[in-house]
């Protein structure tokens, strides 16, 4: 009878034993495959520029002077590069601030701040919105110092009643200004055509 017990025991014992190493063997084979997925992804996840000294997602930057906000920017990702004093910027959305406190729009693809001056090159898929008018064009240039936005290629604005095409074009915004150079058409409602 003892050796039944004794045999039992064993069995038991072994039976434990065998399902201790198997769960062990388990985690073990758990841990590596999850920190070798990690490591996968990590080398195919963002890619970091070369020159970038950071990258990070989801940015958010605010330009003041004199204590009163001037801009304000978020994108989905940013690239610094303080030896040139830039920050790339994808899918951003820009918002201009005016002395009688409306708001101007800016959405687009990619932006390129220069972090010394605060001027900025926004280019790729570019609408810029203010009050009932929307402009669509390729690429625009931010002068900070000035307040200016300058367009140097095409571009379609349109309004409630309009719609207006020109080479080129330039917005004060602080005097609330816009010229229209080159080649220009535009159509009114009403029939009317420049």
């Amino acid at each position: 009878m003892k050796l039944k017990k004794n045999t039992h025991r064993k069995k038991l014992n072994i039976l434990f034993i065998s399902i201790i190493l198997l769960v062990f063997g388990i985690i073990l084979t758990v841990f590596f495959k999850y920190r070798n997925g990690i490591e996968i992804s990590d080398r195919t996840g963002a890619v970091i520029p070369d020159k970038a000294n950071i990258s990070i997602g989801r940015a958010h930057q605010t330009a003041t002077r004199n204590g009163i906000k001037e801009w304000s920017l978020d994108a989905a990702s940013a690239d610094y590069m303080t030896e040139k004093n830039q920050a790339v910027f994808k899918d951003l959305s820009l918002t201009f601030f005016l002395k009688d406190r409306t708001k101007v729009y800016v959405t687009a693809d990619r932006g390129l701040l220069k972090t010394d001056s605060n001027d900025m090159e926004i280019s790729n898929n570019v609408v810029v919105k203010y009050s009932r008018y929307k402009l669509r064009c390729e690429s625009l240039y931010y002068e900070h110092k000035k307040r200016i936005i300058v367009a140097n290629v095409p571009v379609n604005i349109t309004g409630d009643s309009f719609q207006l095409v020109a080479d080129a074009m330039s917005l004060n915004l602080n005097t609330n200004r816009t010229l229209f150079e080159g080649k220009v058409k535009g159509t009114f409602r009403g029939g009317i055509s420049l």
